[in-house]
């Protein structure tokens, strides 16, 4: 059997099926709390404010339903978008895990074996995280009591510290796309704080995030069809 009738015909099934399982059990699992509630207990909170809060939350981050989907696999591929959106931290965790080692195998995004070391990574991630979650909880809040406020500050920039390293690794892969990639993060940042786009629901920080992933992804496959990259 070739790689990848093995890859289509075996891996795949079995990483939908149990895919399907575990997303909805962790459906149940998440609900699960509001459902005691309100099947044991009777609470259930008043109809206007389980929409308002939704259109609250929806107003602000459903934009990401969409685009985080859309803009992570082609990175992670079928088996990653399962555990990625299972086990939450995607941003700031998975995808780095996924795409550090993606540089350390040496193999190229969106491929099967992309897909698989991809994976990989962020399995690695997960089982690292809990570990240090795990020993956070019992030691976490001694050890940042004893460290110098300064120390606690400048973990505020670790992510974006995280993203530029990111965007540094893709860039040098798509030298010529990643001006573009840049040009339109900062020109959509800069509107969002010139008030640009105040006229949407919410905090609309989601354009930035919008307009960059698509707006590289049109210009890309421009440039890709006139040849120029």
């Amino acid at each position: 059997m070739k790689k990848t009738d093995q890859y289509d015909g075996v891996y795949l099934p079995y990483i939908n099926k149990w895919g399907k399982i575990t997303g909805l059990l962790g459906i149940l699992l998440s609900f699960g709390p509001a459902l005691v509630l309100a099947v044991i207990y009777g609470i259930v909170p008043p109809i206007s404010a389980i929409i308002t809060a939704f259109i609250a939350i929806a107003s602000a981050v459903g934009v990401n339903w969409i685009v985080e989907p859309i803009s992570y696999f082609p990175i992670i591929g079928v088996p990653g978008t399962y555990m990625a959106f299972i086990t939450g931290n995607i941003s700031n965790l998975r995808i780095p895990a996924a795409a550090v080692s993606q540089n350390v195998a040496g193999v190229e995004p969106g491929t099967n074996e992309g897909t698989i070391i991809a994976t990989l990574g962020m399995a690695t991630s997960v089982i690292v995280n809990i570990v240090i979650l795990a020993l956070g909880v019992f030691a976490g809040s001694a050890i940042l009591e004893s460290l110098p406020e300064n120390v606690v500050t400048s973990f505020n920039y670790l992510l974006p510290a995280l993203f530029g390293a990111i965007f540094v690794q893709f860039a040098l892969k798509k030298l010529k796309l990643a001006p573009v990639a840049l040009g339109l993060a900062l020109g959509l940042t800069f509107a969002l704080k010139a008030g640009v786009f105040s006229f949407l629901p919410g905090y609309p920080s989601y354009m930035v995030t919008l307009g960059s992933v698509f707006g590289t992804m049109a210009i890309g496959t421009s440039l890709y069809k006139k040849k120029l990259i």
